[in-house]
């Protein structure tokens, strides 16, 4: 089989990682890929959905899988399937779930999807208005795609009032912001489930915790994710039997309503507070960085788990009984103003980790930064203390300038 994996981040080189000894593949394309991918694969520096179509005909790719949500949001999947080309992923359709909030949001509501109480304004007087009457802390999201980093909790009606400003005035995310859904603050734990489609039934992963914000702590504003561990140390049974019943099947009830049939990936982000689990947001696609740790301790074979989701058939998903933790190293400044281009060391000196490249790529003999989150770093145990032991004594060797991370990843 000759694959070709769409992204360039953590989450890529986690799936390249889990995929690369398979003996039915004979070879790996990736878009664009990174430093990791480029010693799995191929690299291939090709964005538009037309290049890559154009692409996967040429080379007779057989499969293809989209790690990031915008190729999905703008139809890859539709134009793909126009040339009988497979991939692991939802019509453009079916992506608005991720690719409008506001969308999901009336999903969410109009089938009794456990999920936070909001309003949806494109009016930004409306929207001003609306906040002199509201308590605090207040939700305000970008209803578009904004790369993980269009949602601010408001503490008072100041901050409010700069953030819709800042979204739909300002448009600091462009059109992603012209939209947004206002919604109550839920107090509580966060959790993500990954779940595979086949396009009649959901299968879900063990639920993972993502680590957010930039600071120890969970100081400093929102990130795409400075690590993450598996299975959520804070996630019960009767968490996921909530779960299940408020969220999972009238999700499914939803997409067979709708007629949103797909194969590939629903990812459920949730808030968990005392009277149970709310869903903040569905994506559409492998969550980065809890691709990461589910990865590490998937038993299954990730090709037959994906054929299998692509032939319609059920599929029994089995995780080692251990602990996984992911560390993200990140560029200085990010998520705001980030400084790249700094030769990574180290790397020979990692003994009890998987190190995986995201904004890393090689430039002849050196691996040098050029994105936010440079490196993963990823390791299991028996206690999320072993793997937090290997994970920050590896972490110590690797170096580049300015780069830095989250201390207390697994701490809970």
């Amino acid at each position: 089989m000759r694959i070709l994996i769409i992204g360039e981040g953590g989450r890529e080189s986690a799936l390249a990682a889990k995929l690369q000894n398979d003996p039915r593949i004979s070879k790996m394309f990736f878009a664009n890929g990174n430093a990791t991918t480029d010693v799995i694969g191929k690299n291939v520096h090709l964005s538009e959905i037309k290049e890559l179509r154009d692409f996967a005909i040429k080379e007779k790719v057989d499969l293809t899988i989209v790690g990031p949500e915008a190729p999905l949001v703008a139809g890859i999947k539709d134009e793909f399937k126009k040339h009988d080309l497979k991939v692991f992923g939802p019509t453009q359709k079916v992506a608005s779930l991720e690719g409008s909030k506001a969308f999901s949001k009336k999903f969410m509501q109009t089938y009794d999807i456990k999920t936070a109480k909001a309003v949806v304004f494109d009016s930004y007087n409306e929207a001003k208005e609306y906040i002199q009457t509201q308590q605090y802390p207040l939700v305000i999201k970008a209803s578009g795609l904004a790369g993980g980093k269009g949602v601010v909790i408001c503490d008072n009606l100041e901050e409010a009032e700069a953030t819709i400003h800042d979204f739909m005035i300002r448009r600091i995310y462009g059109d992603a912001g012209i939209r947004l859904v206002i919604e109550e603050y839920l107090q509580g734990f966060e959790a993500s489930i990954i779940a595979f489609s086949n396009g009649e039934k959901l299968f879900p992963c063990i639920a993972a915790k993502d680590y957010k914000k930039a600071g120890n702590g969970d100081t400093g504003p929102n990130t795409g994710g400075m690590g993450s561990v598996a299975p959520s140390p804070e996630f019960t049974q009767e968490h996921y039997a909530d779960f299940e019943q408020n969220i999972l099947e009238p999700t499914i009830k939803g997409l067979k309503a709708e007629g949103f049939s797909f194969k590939g990936i629903i990812f459920f982000g949730l808030m968990v507070t005392k009277n149970g689990a709310y869903l903040l947001e569905y994506n559409m696609r492998f969550g980065d960085p809890e691709t990461q740790v589910l990865m590490a301790l998937m038993e299954n074979n990730l090709l037959d788990v994906i054929q299998d989701c692509m032939d319609g058939k059920d599929i029994q998903l089995k995780f080692k009984d251990e602990k996984a933790v992911c560390l993200v190293m990140c560029s200085g400044g990010y998520p705001r103003n980030i400084e790249t281009g700094f030769e990574i060391t180290g790397e020979d000196k990692v003994k009890h980790s998987k190190l995986l490249y995201a904004g890393a790529i090689r430039k002849g003999d050196k691996v040098v930064s050029n994105g936010g989150r440079v490196l993963n770093i990823v390791a299991t145990g028996a206690t999320f203390e072993d793997a937090r032991k290997k994970v920050y004594e590896d972490a110590g060797h690797v170096h580049f300038d300015y780069g830095f991370y989250r201390e207390d990843i697994g701490k809970f």
